[in-house]
């Protein structure tokens, strides 16, 4: 059998290579944390309230794959060029991530996944909580090969911890979640807030409301397919937002699910680095590419940037002038 790995033993990873566990087959974890590395080979990997499963964990600066591996990619955006530096040609990769990154595109990958559920895990060991429950949408990309069914070695046994989706092409769903991340994203890391808090403080609300509007205007102007992620299509929400009183109604409605569930960006300001180039830097060059006003991302883009190279510590006051 060929060897799968999961590199990257985050909330997500940690999700993913759970399932992959509970699939049956051996799943070795890819980290660069020692501390993580050496308490999964003690511990195992563990779901909130769920049995650990025993797994091989491995350094980033050991690991050397070999070909015919399966790699599931479940890293920041930053830190894919020191991964896909290591990776020989014949490697099936699997990413499951939220940004788009060029460097990784030109790999000409068949398979991606996106993950709609949220899942954070502990900093120093490789343990996990689903705070708040989602999809594994898994699909092809435009550049691989058509096939009809994952790569049958990858077999995913949520059996609860997230509902995987097979869908025909994984572009129009990573747009959609782009459309959303961009907008919680750099608010919520930047205000140092959590998800349900950009719904309930006025301020925040107003700026989040905003930025989806205009992500969604630069993604209708560059003829980008969406798909639906969550309980609403992004033409329905576009549509909500339009008319500020069901939007309100609608925020007082979701803001409690969010409570306690913070964005992938979450604490990344103060240690230098973000992912923002690969959330609203692909929007601004998507509406440069169309000549769509984008003045809300160009601002968040802007303070993020700035901020990171900083360490700035986040507050509530470095949205004021946003707009």
């Amino acid at each position: 059998m060929n060897r799968v790995y999961v590199v990257g033993a985050g909330g997500i990873g940690c999700a993913v290579g759970y399932a992959l566990l509970r699939g049956g087959g051996p799943v070795t974890f890819v980290e660069a944390n020692p501390a993580k590395v050496e308490a999964g080979n003690r511990d195992g990997v563990s779901v909130a309230g769920r049995p650990a499963k025993r797994a091989r964990f491995v350094h980033s600066d050991d690991w050397r794959p070999s070909g015919g591996a399966h790699v599931f990619l479940c890293v920041k955006c930053y830190d894919n060029p020191a991964v896909l530096a290591k990776l020989p040609e014949r490697v099936e990769l699997f990413p499951v991530q939220n940004g788009f990154d060029p460097r990784l595109a030109a790999r000409r990958h068949t398979w991606e996944g996106v993950a709609s559920f949220v899942s954070e895990c502990d900093p120093d060991r490789p343990h996990t909580r689903i705070t708040r429950p989602g999809e594994l949408y898994v699909g092809r990309t435009q550049a691989g090969p058509a096939r009809v069914e994952p790569p049958r070695s990858t077999i995913f046994t949520a059996d609860g911890l997230f509902r995987e989706v097979l869908v025909w092409s994984i572009g129009p769903f990573k747009h959609t979640k782009l459309m959303y991340n961009a907008a919680i994203s750099p608010l919520a890391a930047a205000a140092g807030i959590d998800n349900g808090q950009l719904l309930s403080v006025p301020a925040a609300r107003r700026l989040f409301f905003g930025l989806l509007q205009e992500n969604y205007a630069i993604l209708a102007a560059a003829g980008v397919e969406l798909g639906k992620v969550g309980p609403f299509h992004p033409r329905t929400v576009a549509w909500v937002l339009r008319r500020r009183w069901l939007a309100g109604l609608m925020a007082r409605r979701f803001e409690p699910s969010l409570r306690g569930t913070y964005c992938s960006m979450a604490g990344e300001i103060q240690k230098g680095r973000t992912e923002i180039d690969n959330y609203n830097g692909h929007l601004l060059r998507l509406a440069e590419r169309t000549g769509t006003p984008a003045p809300l991302n160009r601002a968040v883009y802007d303070l993020v940037t700035r901020m990171t190279a900083d360490r700035a510590r986040p507050g509530m006051d470095w949205l004021r002038g946003l707009g």
